[in-house]
């Protein structure tokens, strides 16, 4: 026999090594950081005896009336889908609601319902954002904006706001940040996680001048109802004239207290609400649908209880702003709206290292000031989205612990 055919026949089986992979994700999720309340709230899951003033949702009940009606909704069989625009009560509701609201004259087909706001501002940046344009961010601001930004080829351009000035946008400033290049400039009015509202002086100025240059506006106003000192809010609707470079995202969940019931909108023109409402019939399709009818409830019933919640936060946020006086190594401000407070510790204190020392040590959870922006390392985000017996509580434990650090 050959010696080859030998060696054939008392060959072994080759074995086959097969490697294990990771997941072939796309470049673009390098661009998503890790959330820091996410980390902060993960640990605090594992502990006992925590205090949040971490989380950015109300803590206030659902009004009865808005309730009733999803349950309403849901005995009446109202669980398949809607049309892709949203509930077509829901869209009158709003467009009369705002037409009212910013005397300014809207159609349905300017209106795109969505599940929650933060999908409205995903189909807004993921559908414009690309290589080669602009866009112009406060720092600090909601962690969400230039992730997505940057996901979709975007560059991001980050205008510092100073808690000195009480986190005001300069609209000189942002008018010098503007170049060739700048597409969009994001607003969020009341600011997350500031709490600052911009005056009609700065709104109108920048809004005139992005129309002058045809930049884009994005304006997140879900805070739009919790304004504490400024009854004449300044909405960009209420500021343009007209719709063709605006976006205007809210929902219902900070106003009502409806966060879980997740329904949001866009308010902009026919022609960009048409784009948006192609690429959502891809994205959740629709919204949540009973709640689409709640939704309607909020809006044609006695709004009474949104005075009532604002009253509330009023007092919560002017009692802690008496507790970051108290404090020791915080500069605090006046947050005009929202539920937040974004107060600076000493130059370069690590807030995100102090947070999780806090965490630990006291059982009191806040949000480092990383997590929103690039130069906003040393500030905290406390939410005071909880009762004001729970503030006093928080910082019982604080103010001490504080006093002790040497920084």
């Amino acid at each position: 026999m050959p010696e080859a055919a030998r060696d054939a026949t008392t060959a072994q089986p080759r074995k086959i090594k097969y490697r294990k992979s990771k997941a072939r994700w796309h470049p673009s999720m390098q661009a998503i950081p890790v959330p820091g309340i996410r980390r902060m709230v993960n640990m605090a899951a594992t502990m006992k005896d925590v205090i949040h003033l971490s989380i950015g949702q109300p803590d206030l009940p659902t009004p009865p009336h808005i309730v009733d009606a999803y349950i309403d909704a849901l005995r009446a069989g109202q669980t398949g889908y809607t049309m892709d625009a949203g509930l077509p009560e829901l869209l009158v509701a709003l467009r009369d609601y705002y037409g009212k609201r910013y005397n300014r004259k809207l159609t349905r087909d300017n209106i795109l319902i969505t599940s929650g706001a933060t999908e409205a501002m995903y189909l807004a940046i993921s559908a414009t954002a690309a290589p080669g344009r602009q866009f112009i961010v406060t720092d600090p601001s909601f962690l969400l904006y230039a992730p997505l930004i940057r996901m979709n080829g975007g560059e991001v351009k980050f205008i510092p706001t100073h808690p000195e000035n009480n986190h005001q946008l300069d609209p000189d400033e942002v008018i010098r940040a503007m170049g060739s290049r700048t597409f969009a400039i994001i607003l969020n009015s009341p600011n997350n996680p500031t709490g600052a509202v911009y005056p009609r002086s700065t709104i109108e100025t920048i809004v005139e001048e992005c129309a002058y240059r045809g930049i884009q506006i994005y304006s997140d106003e879900v805070y739009d109802h919790l304004i504490f000192d400024d009854d004449d809010y300044a909405s960009v609707l209420s500021c343009a004239v007209d719709l063709d470079n605006i976006m205007c995202i809210s929902s219902f969940s900070k106003t009502y207290s409806m966060a879980g019931l997740r329904v949001g909108w866009v308010i902009s023109s026919q022609a960009a609400i048409k784009s948006l409402r192609r690429y959502h019939m891809f994205t959740t399709s629709v919204a949540n649908t009973p709640s689409q009818f709640a939704g309607v409830a909020a809006l044609t019933g006695d709004q009474q209880c949104t005075r009532d919640m604002v009253n509330i936060y009023r007092e919560r946020r002017d009692k802690i702003m008496d507790l970051i006086d108290e404090t020791p190594h915080l500069t605090g401000y006046k947050p005009g709206g929202a539920f937040f407070s974004f107060p600076n510790l000493p130059p370069h204190v690590d807030g995100s290292d102090l947070a999780l020392r806090m965490l630990k040590e006291t059982g009191v959870c806040v949000v480092p000031g990383d997590a929103f922006g690039e130069d906003t390392a040393n500030a905290l985000r406390f939410s005071f989205s909880t009762s004001c017996e729970k503030l006093e509580e928080a910082f019982d434990r604080i103010i001490p612990w504080m006093a002790k650090q040497q920084f």
